[in-house]
This record gives structure tokens, C-alpha cells and sequence, in this order.
């Protein structure tokens, strides 16, 4: 069979407690505008357990049709029964293109079908758009964040990719959607599966996470130290958002990896972005610039991250930030 025998856009919809991912339903938002280019479809595969709120949510947010795949063997994820069934669903459907989120597990499940099917990968993409050629173009970043390469896969199908969470916006629900539901069985014999959960350990979130924040309060190397992470936080506790830092604060251990935005750490699109002490590098305002409202607060009047921002403070963040705080208390008081 030739290239052109491949049909379809498949969306990886991960799922947790039987509730899709968000970062599975923004890609079906892209989905929809790839398909859309190839008059195809856009088609989410849900692999779970009680997985019907995933598959409502799926097709709620744009899916022409969900191929589910439920049982309790695949209430965890499980790295050799989940490569089993979505090889088994991609020789039997052939897919033209295949998406997952930059999560553990999909980076894991993608690069196993990858090798099983013998055909290339994208990693940790932050774009995907169709090319001029009708090949998909994958943009990742390489040499530490620096440069943006871009990857197509001519001559073999189906072409699959990660993309990270944040890079595309979930498109607007629709509960009145209907899509073709189409349920497989497969199994995973026994003796395929090398690996079992012995047990899962949740993180203890603190706050808001950085990407579900309507309000990001950033800070960069003016910060100076670890210690002064609090005055950010406490400006983002005022608004009731969360913090996040750019990676000299991430690298000098000022604050947690997980809070890092950029290119080599998370996209977010925030109703509001405020960045402080943050002079705008490209690896970090990559990971912003989509922000509905961008405020930066900078002594150096020609730092970098001006030229995007909507509002600029020049000033000591030591100095306008506690006066910040102070009048935002003031106007929640009246």
C-alpha cells in the first residue's frame, strides 16, 4: 500500500480516573484544522476504564469519531498493553497522522508504536501544521531551547509526534456534538506484559497548577535569590493565581522545575501574565507570549521583554511590587 492509503487525523486522548486530559482535547482542536486540510477526519482514541467522560468530553470538543478501547486491564496505564492495542488499532485503521500530549506516558506509548511500527517520531513538539507538501510539519526546539527545527516524515506512515500541553487552545464545548463511537476489543496476552503497577503515588498539589492559572506571576534572575520568591508569591496569592520562573530561576534551584515556562519547559496562556526581574529571553517568552494580558515589571528600560508587553513598570520589583500588593488588597477591601 502507498502513502495515500492513510486516512485520518487519531488524537491520543490520555485519560486519569476516566476524565480525558486537557492536553488531548487541545490537540483535537489542531486536529480539526489538519483533518480539515485533507477533508479526512479527526478521530480520538480513548484507551481506559469507564473512560464514557472522556469520550463525551472528546467529542464535545471536536472528535468526529472516538475508537474506544475499555477494560479493566487498561485502568493504568501499562506501557506493553497500551503499545499493543494502538499498533493493533493503527494496522487496522491505518492513520495518516497520529498525536499524543508531551506527558510520561506519551512520550513512553509514542516511541514504542514508533519502533513497533518502524516508522520515525517527533518529540516534545511545540507545533503541528500541515505542510506545503501535504506532509505534517513538526516543530520541536533543539540545542537546549535556542532553535526551532522542523520535522517531516515523507515517506512513511503513519507520522506521529508529541505535542506539548498548551501549545494549541481546547476548543469551545459543544455537549450537543455527536461522533461515531466505535468500541474495540483486544487483549493483551499475559505473557506480553512485562510490567505491572504495584502502586501509584500522587503528588501533593500546592495551589493552582501553572498551566490550569488564569494568573501567572513570573519571576527571572531579579529575583536574586531563592528567598525572594516569596514576594512574587504573595503578589500571586493576592490575585489568586500561581507562579512560575524562567530557567536561570529553575537551574540556580530558586524554584521547582515544574514551574518552569519556555521553550524547554511549559507554554501557558494565562487571562493574565506578570513577569518580574524577567528580561525576555526567546527561550522564555516563547512559553508566554500567547498570554491574554501581559504586565512586566523591570528596572533595565531596554530589556527584551518590554517590546511584548501590554503594560511596563520600570522600576525596582523590591519596590513596586509591595505597593502593588497594598492596592489590589485595598480595592478587594471596598
Amino acid at each position: 500500500m502507498t502513502i495515500q492509503d492513510y486516512k485520518n487525523t487519531w488524537v491520543f486522548i490520555e485519560t486519569a480516573n476516566g476524565e480525558a486530559k486537557n492536553v488531548g482535547l487541545e490537540l483535537i482542536n489542531q486536529g480539526k484544522v489538519i483533518a480539515a486540510a485533507t477533508s479526512e477526519k479527526v478521530v480520538a482514541i480513548v484507551i481506559g476504564q469507564n473512560v464514557d467522560a472522556a469520550v463525551k468530553s472528546a467529542t464535545a470538543c471536536g472528535a468526529d469519531e472516538v475508537i474506544v478501547v475499555e477494560g479493566e486491564e487498561y485502568k493504568d496505564y501499562n506501557a506493553d498493553s497500551f503499545t499493543n492495542v494502538m499498533v493493533k488499532l493503527v494496522e487496522k485503521y491505518q492513520p495518516s497522522v497520529l498525536m499524543m500530549g508531551v506527558t510520561i506516558n506519551g512520550r513512553d506509548l509514542s516511541s514504542r508504536v514508533a519502533g513497533r511500527l518502524q516508522v520515525g517520531s517527533a518529540a516534545d513538539c511545540t507545533a503541528v501544521e500541515v505542510g506545503q507538501d501535504g506532509a505534517i510539519a513538526w516543530t520541536r526546539p533543539i540545542y537546549d531551547g535556542n532553535l526551532l527545527s522542523t520535522v517531516s516524515f515523507t515517506e512513511t506512515r503513519p507520522q506521529i509526534g508529541t505535542v506539548r500541553s498548551g501549545s494549541y487552545e481546547k476548543g469551545q464545548a459543544d455537549d450537543t456534538r455527536i461522533a461515531e463511537v466505535v468500541k474495540e476489543e483486544i487483549q493483551t496476552p499475559a505473557e506480553q506484559i512485562r510490567t505491572k503497577v504495584i502502586e501509584i503515588i500522587k503528588s501533593v498539589a500546592e495551589g493552582i497548577k501553572l498551566e490550569d492559572a488564569e494568573v501567572i506571576v513570573a519571576g527571572g534572575r531579579g529575583l536574586g535569590k531563592a528567598e525572594n520568591v516569596a514576594i512574587i508569591q504573595e503578589l500571586a496569592d493576592v490575585l489568586g493565581g500561581a507562579i512560575g520562573g524562567t530557567r536561570a530561576c529553575i537551574d540556580a534551584e530558586w524554584m521547582a522545575p515544574q514551574l518552569q515556562i519556555g521553550q524547554s519547559g511549559k507554554r501557558v496562556k494565562p487571562k493574565l501574565y506578570i513577569g518580574c526581574g524577567i528580561s525576555g529571553a526567546t527561550q522564555h517568552l516563547v512559553g508566554m507570549d500567547s498570554s491574554d494580558v501581559i504586565v512586566v515589571i523591570n528596572k533595565d528600560p531596554d530589556a527584551p521583554i518590554f517590546e511584548i508587553a501590554d503594560y511596563g513598570v520600570v522600576g525596582d520589583l523590591f519596590e513596586v511590587i509591595p505597593v502593588l500588593i497594598e492596592e489590589i488588597k485595598k480595592l478587594k477591601a471596598s
